[in-house]
């Protein structure tokens, strides 16, 4: 581990309490009034991937919970036109570049950075120009992650899905590639997020044994976590693991 490595700064993701709220057509929970809760809980980013057929987070979401987000605000989403109007408006601090095809129920894979290096390029050009930290989604390939880096982007964050699944057999095995593609992304320059089925079980593991990881991305998990404990002590659980 690295000496003095900081600690990792914990964003929650709200698109599951935009569902609750979407099942019954209201406005209850009030996913505005949620994002400004927890970060008084204490979480230090609030993130969204608002879809193309708003099943969750919705563009009028977004926009209201611009002015409200006082931590930083994450937009997660596959660069389309839409998507690129919508953050190049609302300007959040970073936007996470996802490949998911608009009908993917969730983010299943990262970027095949050399296929799509061009159109990537691009991107993460468009979001410079604004002022806006970008991150690229990406598996632990090193090669790949090195690709990313050279399209300008800021930040990979990885695809924790390969780690979680593989956690409970064998906890050495299942971070080690994670380990090296820290170093990696580090090693080109580009900072480390992550996110996919981290847990309370799962995470403080993964945190301590990355020399390098700036932020964790975690939704599903923490607001499943929330109907037994409550949302403020969740967030304080959360963030306790990525302090150990």
């Amino acid at each position: 581990m690295t000496k003095n490595k900081p600690v990792t700064r914990l964003s929650v993701n709200i698109n599951k309490i935009a569902t609750l709220r979407n099942a019954r057509g209201e406005n209850v929970p009030d996913v505005v009034q949620a994002a400004v809760d927890i970060q008084r809980f204490g979480a230090q980013g609030i993130t969204v991937h608002p879809r193309p057929d708003e099943r969750h987070i919705r563009r009028a979401d977004v926009y209201a919970l611009r002015p409200q987000v006082k931590v930083e605000f994450n937009i997660e989403g596959y660069p389309s036109e839409q998507f690129m109007e919508l953050v190049l408006q609302v300007k959040p601090e970073q936007v996470t570049l996802v490949p998911d095809a608009p009908s993917a129920l969730t983010s299943s894979a990262g970027w095949d950075v050399e296929a799509n290096f061009d159109f990537l390029s691009s991107v993460v050009e468009r979001l410079k120009d604004a002022g806006i930290r970008s991150s690229i989604f990406t598996d632990t390939d090193v090669e790949n992650i090195r690709r990313a880096a050279r399209t300008g982007t800021d930040r990979v964050e990885l695809y924790t899905k390969p780690y979680a699944d593989n956690y409970a057999r064998d906890p050495r095995a299942a971070v080690a590639p994670f380990v090296l593609a820290s170093q990696a992304a580090h090693d080109c320059g580009l900072g480390v997020n992550a996110g996919h089925d981290l847990n309370l079980d799962n995470l403080a593991w993964f945190s301590r044994s990355l020399p390098y990881l700036h932020e964790v991305s975690i939704g599903h998990a923490l607001i499943c976590d929330a109907l037994y404990l409550g949302l403020e002590e969740t967030v304080r659980r959360y963030r306790a693991q990525l302090e150990q």
